[in-house]
């Protein structure tokens, strides 16, 4: 993995956490509805994306697909329904467990392969994030365990999809504004109740900043990524989401939480190192 790659892949990751943080800022301290903050969310990321592209002068051919818009909006939707019932550790080995699993399905399907330090660095991380959640995770109710698997799958198939990116910015952008009619959705589950300030700026800096730059920061590292290699990677934004509460809640970090930080990215840094030296 070149620097360019590095850097745009650890920006990603440091937005995705960031898009936690902020959906559990804005469920717990504001009181906003999940699919209020979902519709902003989503908007403003669309917003965001189509004045980027006009300030950056791209031709504005027709970019992403609905099939992005559908995982972009079923990622975004049970991420934010699943956090309302469920702590962020429970939450996080969901998600991403099941991004990881779709992933690698697929790099599987693919013909990839893994050597025996890949696989070990794999482990590794996995295990990491058990030392981190699995003594204090609870079990989660069926539906919020569901809606964020589903999420999981979803972005897995998202991530997926932005491997043809050959132009990351549109693309991203297209699959947020095709989000937009499908928010319509949402109407059904709070959308007319009264909306925090706290609440929407939240959203919009999930949108516009974590979803709508992040995304297509991750769009743009991914075709230089193997599917077993970006599945892998994401595996770190529990543990950054972990030091975001930290330094930012002021949330408990312990020896625990320190020792699954250091083996999840360790068995991380054994994956890109063993996958860079084999190509």
């Amino acid at each position: 993995m070149d620097i360019r790659v590095a850097l745009l892949t650890t920006i990603a990751m440091l937005a995705f956490a960031a898009n936690s943080l902020l959906c559990r800022m804005a469920l717990v301290s504001t009181g906003i509805s999940p699919a209020a903050f979902t519709a902003i969310r989503l908007v403003s990321g669309a917003a965001f994306l189509f004045l980027l592209v006009a300030l950056t002068r791209q031709r504005r051919d027709v970019q992403g697909s609905w099939i992005g818009a559908i995982c972009l909006f079923i990622y975004a939707t049970g991420f934010s329904f699943a956090y309302v019932s469920m702590n962020t550790g429970t939450g996080a080995l969901l998600l991403f467990g099941a991004v990881q699993i779709t992933m690698l399905l697929q790099a599987i399907r693919k013909g990839e392969t893994f050597s025996v330090l890949q696989w070990l660095g794999f482990f590794m991380a996995v295990a990491g994030l058990f030392i981190l959640f699995l003594p204090g995770a609870t079990v989660p109710p069926v539906i919020p365990a569901l809606l964020m698997v589903s999420a999981g799958i979803a972005w897995g198939v998202y991530s997926l999809i932005g491997k043809s990116a050959n132009r990351p910015l549109l693309m991203t952008a297209g699959n947020f504004v095709r989000c937009v009619p499908l928010i319509a959705l949402l109407i059904p589950f709070g959308m007319s109740e009264t909306l925090p300030v706290g609440g929407i700026v939240l959203a919009i800096l999930s949108g516009a900043v974590a979803s709508g730059a992040g995304y297509a920061i991750w769009y743009t590292a991914l075709p230089s990524l193997s599917a077993s290699l970006a599945a892998t990677v994401q595996l770190s934004v529990p543990v950054i989401a972990m030091i975001m509460g930290w330094l930012v809640l002021d949330e408990l970090l312990t020896v625990q939480m320190l020792l699954a930080a250091t083996v999840t990215l360790s068995g991380i840094g054994l994956v890109i190192y063993f996958r860079s030296n084999a190509n």
